[in-house]
């Protein structure tokens, strides 16, 4: 999801999204540590895009309180 898609959705949307992007990283890191998953860089591509909502919600928190 790129950057400009998240910065249309709410604040409420956005939480969402993390929480969801959380619970999939959790399942693909124990899967992997299991069994070696076929794409060891969709974990990653995973936390970037965690990094990325979450980033963009403080934009979104911080702007409302001003």
């Amino acid at each position: 999801m790129k950057a400009s898609e998240i910065k249309g959705l709410t604040i409420a949307e956005i939480e969402e999204k993390v929480a969801s992007a959380r619970a999939e990283l959790q399942k693909m890191e124990l899967a992997h540590v299991v069994t070696p998953i076929e794409n060891p860089m969709k974990i990653r591509q995973t936390r970037r895009e965690i990094a990325r909502l979450i980033t963009i919600l403080t934009e979104k928190r911080n702007s409302e309180n001003k």
